[in-house]
């Protein structure tokens, strides 16, 4: 895939528009789970979206940061979606979901320390020997800490990527979230984030609340436009990265197919100028 390339999730009631349309965005984004049944119009969809655009297959059920066993069953499923549509990229969350068979509708935080280290690595292991692919891991969006925590996060994400060679997937809007909720300074964390591993970025809008304390609490909502202070920092980790393909994330509340084509094209114009800028300095 292009490094300049925008792309956003795939809705089924943008299916006429995408077709029906001039060519509006260079890839699409599958959540892996939305399309491990047997067929019927999501694989039909899903078969005409990859005969003609890049896909990006994201998982939300492995429960990379449990501390049990992986399901095999939901490996197995996964590998054959992935082998059926062989996607550019393929990605999961820093994050669990399930525990001794519960499987609970969130993506839930971990610690950062040895243990969980352990744990995700050998998980992530588990999973790039099985589906014979490299997995990008997404930095979550978190909502309570762990004083049980020895690492930050991104020292935590770089020393996944080291041991196991998987990248990363850096969701800016979860790093403004996370900022906000935590007291911690967004731009610091994007300046130290772990640059080499990203290849992907993700941009979603949030929505706010007020915690116990009538303190400011955003929510990873994917149900808004991007908010400006979002796009300043997606800005300043192009001028760390380069371009890097990025994805609209807009699953709440979805509008039609223009207005997420618009938030796809400003993603992409600033692609555009970073790379015209890296192209001016290496003539200069």
């Amino acid at each position: 895939m292009k490094a300049v390339s925008a792309g956003t999730g795939l809705k089924p009631e943008h299916a006429r528009d995408i077709f029906e349309s001039p060519r509006a965005v260079d890839f699409f984004e599958v959540h892996a789970e939305n399309y491990m049944g047997a067929g019927g119009p999501p694989h039909h969809l899903l078969r005409r979206i990859a005969a003609g655009y890049a896909l990006s297959v994201h998982g939300v059920g492995l429960s990379i940061g449990g501390a049990g066993a992986l399901d095999r069953d939901h490996l197995a499923r996964l590998k054959k979606l992935i082998g059926d549509v062989r996607p550019a990229m393929f990605s999961e969350h820093l994050a669990w979901s399930s525990h001794d068979g519960v499987y609970l509708n969130d993506l839930l935080p971990l610690p950062y320390n040895a243990h969980t280290l352990t744990c995700v690595v050998r998980h992530i292991d588990e999973v790039q020997h099985t589906l014979d692919t490299r997995m990008l891991l997404e930095n979550p969006s978190t909502y309570v800490s762990f004083e049980a925590s020895e690492l930050d996060e991104a020292e935590f994400l770089r020393a996944v990527a080291a041991r196991t060679g998987c990248g990363l997937l850096l969701d800016v809007n979860n790093v403004y979230v996370s900022s906000v909720n935590h007291g911690f300074d967004a731009a610091a964390y994007i300046d130290r984030f772990p640059i080499e591993f990203v290849g992907e970025i993700h941009l979603a809008g949030f929505a706010e609340d007020q915690d116990a304390d009538a303190g400011r609490l955003l929510i990873d909502a994917h149900g808004a436009p991007v908010a400006e202070a979002v796009w300043s920092l997606y800005r300043r980790t192009l001028a760390r990265s380069g371009p890097v393909p990025t994805l609209i994330e807009w699953d709440n509340d979805v509008p039609d197919f223009a207005t997420v084509v618009a938030e796809v094209s400003l993603a992409r114009a600033a692609l555009v100028e970073e790379a015209s800028r890296r192209d001016r300095r290496h003539a200069a």
